[in-house]
This record gives structure tokens, sequence and C-alpha cells, in this order.
């Protein structure tokens, strides 16, 4: 009999183990499962003091360079301590911070540097950027359109804003800032500025339309070699509609180079992420 109310005891037990104890293992694991990431470490010793500000923000470039942005924005910080109300300074911690994906911070920093300088044309397109990463595409364009009319010869300012067009699926609208872009700087897809925020396109299906666009625009420029370049990555990137090549009007010339001919019987796999 005892031994029978002691085999009880213990299942009793093991029963409320697994009442207890299963539910917040399974909230562990769903914890693990929300984490995008890990959170960014401090991998930099801290702000030395006595540093003068122009150092400190020196050092602040080079950590953003090699992507150690937690520390970046700790040195723009320090250096802002001692040089208040800088809008470069807001504008390089929004940079970093927008890079972590802590769009609340970067947009707070951006619009900072904005009301320390009104005129400071690249804040604009860096706020644009956060809009764009937020998905408020409706608030991103505006932004652009003013860093545009600040300054007008900054090629990344008209491609960021075509890409918002992209991104309403305003094609034409896109294709228009992006010729301008191109004009203003060839290279301007293959680079990204170092002053500014270039936006990216989210999904694949998206980056292979952008790589088609582009290259039916370079094909109706008759710049063949930048056309075939973009239609590959578009192949490569698995563009559902790539036989659309056959009937665009923008491709009748390209379809006569020998290399397009190679190219599209060539078949490039789509390579996947």
């Amino acid at each position: 009999m005892f031994s029978w109310m002691r085999i009880s005891l213990v299942a009793l037990l093991f029963c409320a183990l697994l009442i207890f104890v299963l539910p917040l293992s399974l909230q562990a694991q769903s914890a693990e499962q929300l984490e995008v990431g890990p959170p960014p470490l401090h991998r930099a010793d801290p702000p030395p003091a006595g540093a003068t500000p122009e150092e400190l923000e020196q050092r602040g470039d080079e950590l953003r360079i090699e992507k150690d942005y937690l520390d970046s924005v700790e040195y723009y910080e320090a250096a802002l301590k001692l040089t208040p109300g800088r809008a470069v300074l807001y504008n390089k911690i929004g940079m970093s911070e927008l890079q972590m994906h802590r769009d609340k911070e970067a947009r707070k920093n951006f619009e900072r540097s904005i009301a320390a300088d009104r005129n400071y044309a690249n804040a604009y397109n860096n706020l644009g950027a956060t809009y764009y990463d937020m998905h408020k595409l409706g608030a991103a364009i505006p932004q652009y359109e003013k860093a545009i009319q600040l300054d007008g010869t900054a090629a990344a300012y008209f491609s960021n804003l075509g890409t918002a067009y992209f991104g309403k699926k305003q094609f034409e609208k896109a294709i228009q800032c992006y010729a301008k872009a191109v004009e203003l700087d060839p290279d301007v897809f293959d680079h990204s500025t170092r002053g500014g925020v270039q936006a990216k396109l989210a999904s694949p299906e998206d980056r292979a339309h952008y790589d088609y666009v582009l290259a039916k625009m370079f094909a109706k420029a008759g710049v063949n070699d930048r056309s075939l370049h973009y239609l590959k990555r578009a192949m490569e990137e698995g563009y559902s509609n790539i036989k659309n090549v056959y009937k665009d009007n923008e491709f009748s010339t390209l379809r006569k180079d020998p290399r397009f001919a190679e190219l599209m019987a060539a078949k490039p796999v789509a390579i996947s992420d």
C-alpha cells in the first residue's frame, strides 16, 4: 500500500512538472524563434577621455565602415556632447541606427539633423530611407524630393526616389528617376554612397523585377552591355516574366545583338538566397 502511494505521489509530481515546466520551455522556444538576430554588441574600446570632437567623429566613421554600428553611435554621441547641435553628427548617428534597423531612433536623429540645418540634403534623403525601411513609401517620397530640391547632383537621391516609386508600382516614374540617376552617375546601381543611405528592395521578386526594369532602361538608351548585365541578373533572380523581353519595344535593338541570343540560350539558373 505504501509503495503504491509513493508511485502515485511520484506520478502526481511528474504531471505537475509537465503542467508547469513544459509551457515555460515552449515559451523559451517561441522567444528564440521570434528573435531576429543577436543584439549588437560593443566591440571597440569606449571613447577615450580627452579626445577631440574631430578624433571622436573620425573614429566613429571608421567603426561605421567596419559595421561596428553600436560603437560608432557611442563615438558620435561623445563628439556631439563636445559640439552640441551639429547636423552632421545627428545624421551619422541616424545612419548607424538605421543599419541596426532601429528605425524610430534613426528617424528622430535625422529629424534632429534637419532641425539643426534645414538645407542639409543628406538628412532628408536618409529620413526618406528610414520611412522606406518602415514600409511608408508615401512618407518617403516627399523626403527624397526635398533632398533633390536641395541637391540635384546626387545620383543616389534619384535612385532612392525611383525605388520608392517602384515600390508603389509606378514604374514609368521609377524609370525616369533611374535614368536621371544614371545620367549623373553611370555606376550608381553598382555601389553605395558614403554619405547617404540607399534604399534596398525587400523581396527576391522585387529585386528580380527591379533588375529587369534597369535592363529595359539601358536597352532603350542603347547601352547594351549594361542591359545584358541586368537582364542576366533578373534571370538569375528568377524573374517570372522574362519572356516579355521578346515583345517589349525597349529591347528591339538589343534583340539584334548576338550576345542577347547567347544569354537567352544559356538560361542562367535562378540563384536562391
